[in-house]
């Protein structure tokens, strides 16, 4: 005989009644964390995008987006197990894979595993109209916010100034700050200008141009050519901006979907095939989206390859 306390047996009851099961809970769901960057940037708008594509796409995942301090961040957090995809420049990238101390990667982050090439970051120097800086050189004795310190943003900057024969010495005063904060210290008349390194229409200089009178300012040719691989030369075309009636050059680098080698090949297949079938919805997230090409998908790609990833390219035709 079944020994059952009165407790029991009136849940029991209860349970009949509700048509309610008492089995064992399903397994927990795959779950699915999108690390990005800062809400004003572009990563932040393209994870919500992807987290809604997967959630609907993907059977059994759930998934969140994570606001951080951007890609090198993310890629530190990727190796330790705490994200399952991230957006990352293609300098940190390889920086981390090469486990570059100066750039914020204490040892080579060996998990990491490519998804995909995204979209292009732009170099995007904005100043007030009143700071008087016209070209590069005149920010020499200006305040400049290059981005969160060793973030991503900050990696170009220092690299941009260096192959430009200058240093954050040559400023007058140097805010390491995310992109929403430079721009109202612009705004207060507190900044002269912010080094931004995000898709073309990022919300924050979309903001800045809107509120005061902004001189977006050149990368010089001979500094993108002394920059060399993973940069490459750029426009910003006229009109991105409110008060931008001419073209402005400027530098690119790459973006990537970078996961970690725990995740399974099922999931990172997954990961991978959405993306691409679901491009017109992530654009409709932010229209970066639209630099996404499934031909450019394995281009420069600075680590390895997930398997799973590897499998839907070869499915392709690509590999």
């Amino acid at each position: 005989m079944i020994n059952i306390n009165r407790k029991s047996f009136v849940t029991l009851l209860a349970a009949t009644a509700m048509g309610l099961s008492l089995a064992p809970a399903k397994a927990a769901d795959q779950f699915v964390n999108i690390l990005t960057g800062g809400t004003s940037g572009v990563y932040y708008p393209l994870g919500v995008g992807l987290s809604k594509i997967y959630a609907e796409k993907i059977d059994g995942v759930r998934t969140q987006v994570q606001s951080t301090k951007a890609s090198v961040e993310n890629l530190n957090l990727l190796q330790q197990g705490k994200g399952e995809l991230a957006l990352a420049l293609g300098d940190s990238v390889k920086l981390a894979w090469e486990g570059d101390a100066d750039a914020g990667f204490k040892a080579p982050l060996d998990k990491l595993r490519g998804i995909s090439a995204v979209y292009p970051n732009y170099i995007q120097i904005v100043a007030s109209k009143d700071s008087g800086i016209a070209n590069f050189a005149d920010l020499k004795g200006k305040s400049l916010s290059v981005g969160a310190a060793k973030s991503g943003t900050e990696l170009n900057a220092r690299k941009i100034f260096e192959a430009a024969g200058m240093s954050y010495e040559d400023l007058s005063k140097t805010e390491y700050l995310p992109f929403a904060e430079s721009v109202e210290l612009i705004k207060n008349r507190q900044l002269d200008a912010t080094l931004q390194s995000a898709g073309l229409g990022v919300s924050s200089i979309k903001d800045l141009s809107t509120s005061i009178d902004v001189q977006l300012v050149a990368v010089p040719e001979d500094v993108v050519k002394a920059l060399g691989a993973p940069y490459i030369s750029a426009t910003i075309p006229a009109g991105t901006y409110t008060g931008q009636d001419a073209d402005v050059q400027t530098v690119a680098v790459v973006n990537f979907l970078v996961t970690h080698s725990d995740v399974s090949d099922d999931l990172a297949y997954e990961m991978t095939k959405q993306l691409f079938e679901n491009l017109p919805e992530l654009e409709a997230a932010h229209k970066a989206a639209a630099q996404i090409k499934l031909e450019n998908a394995l281009n420069g790609m600075p680590v390895p390859l997930h398997p799973g990833a590897e499998r839907y390219y070869k499915e392709k035709g690509m590999m």
